[in-house]
Parts: structure tokens; C-alpha cells; sequence
């Protein structure tokens, strides 16, 4: 069983939706026991920071996220919360992947939020959720923080500057594009995550 954790993300069931689209069960809960015991979990999250990590401590699922051991999938704010810090309201996160999240740059000719089609620069070939993906393939985004590019980037996208795009740390595994809203690439990945 696929757990996707509920902390009150509207793109919960399209999220779902991208795993019944391959015929994968999956419950969305906000239960500590059933997110322990899923053989995988995926954490959504859209909106902001603060709200979001106010919920995850609300919950009691901060101390539960951090101990998973199964591969987990942040994705967007999802990815974002699993960094140490956000400057989005000054806001400590789950701090299992060490670095800060911050405001991505104003440009005149780049809007904010960094919203639609972007391509993958892939900054680790041996990335098993990045399997069949090649450089350049296009995925869909809607963010305006974003995470520190350093060794745990598997691909970026280039907005004004190189966007981590994927992040791995052990069993956690992170997102910042939408794949539940990136058509074949994003199913492709999805793929990739439940073969881990």
C-alpha cells in the first residue's frame, strides 16, 4: 500500500489519481500507524511553509516523517519541507535533507512564481528515480521558493539559475515539479518511484 500523507493539500487526489492511472492502490491518511506501514509514502504539499509544517506538528507526523525508512516522495512544498529551513515566514522544516529553502530571485523577465513547462538537467546519471529520463525531457512546475542546489540535486531546471528539480537522501526522494501533472515523463517517474 502507497500512503500519501494528508496534510490538507488541495492536489491530494490528483496526486492519487496519477497512481490509479497505473492501476497502484494507495490511501491518503494523516494516520501515523498506516504512514509507518505503507511500503511506500508520498508527501503532496502546496500553499505555504509555515501552514503547511503547522499541520505536520498538529498531526504529531514530524518525528514519524523523519524516522521512515521506506522510499519516500516529496513533492513540490511536499520536497520543500523536507529541507532544514524555509525563509517562506522563517520556518523550520523536517530537516532531513540538510540545506535551506529560500525566495527564488526576482527577474524583470522571469515571473514568480516559476509556473508551466520547464526542462530537466539531469546532475546525476545514477539516479534510479530518474531511470529513462533524459536531459532536456519537460515536467510542469508551480513554486516560487526554492531548495539549494548542492549534492543532493539529482536534476535541475535553469530559471534565472539552477532550480533543484530532484533531491535524494537516502530513502527520500523529492520533487519540485508537479509529476502527477507532467504526462509521460511524470508517469515515467512515478514508475521509477515504485520500482525503488
Amino acid at each position: 500500500m502507497i500512503a500519501i500523507v494528508d496534510i490538507g493539500g488541495s492536489n491530494l487526489m490528483s496526486v492519487k489519481n496519477a497512481f490509479d492511472r497505473l492501476d497502484v492502490k494507495t490511501t491518503i491518511t494523516n494516520d501515523a500507524d498506516k504512514i509507518q506501514k505503507a511500503s511506500k509514502v508520498v508527501f503532496p504539499g502546496v500553499g505555504a511553509a509555515k501552514p503547511a509544517m503547522s499541520r505536520v506538528h498538529e498531526l504529531e507526523l514530524a518525528q514519524v516523517m523523519k524516522g521512515l525508512t521506506q522510499p519516500t516522495l516529496g513533492v513540490c512544498l511536499g520536497m520543500q519541507l523536507l529541507f532544514t529551513h524555509s525563509s517562506e515566514a522563517d520556518t523550520s522544516c523536517l530537516d532531513i535533507v540538510p540545506g535551506n529553502v529560500t525566495a527564488i530571485p526576482v527577474k524583470e523577465d522571469l515571473p514568480i512564481p516559476h509556473m508551466g513547462w520547464n526542462s530537466l538537467l539531469i546532475s546525476k546519471t545514477d539516479s534510479l528515480l530518474l531511470t529513462g529520463i533524459q536531459e532536456g525531457d519537460q515536467v510542469y512546475f508551480v513554486h516560487s521558493f526554492q531548495a539549494e542546489f548542492d549534492q543532493h540535486t539529482s536534476a535541475y531546471c535553469q530559471y534565472g539559475s539552477k532550480i533543484p528539480a530532484v533531491v535524494e537522501k537516502g530513502n527520500f526522494f523529492g520533487t519540485q515539479f508537479h509529476p502527477e501533472k507532467s504526462a509521460d515523463i511524470g508517469q515515467k517517474i512515478i514508475r521509477n518511484f515504485l520500482s525503488l
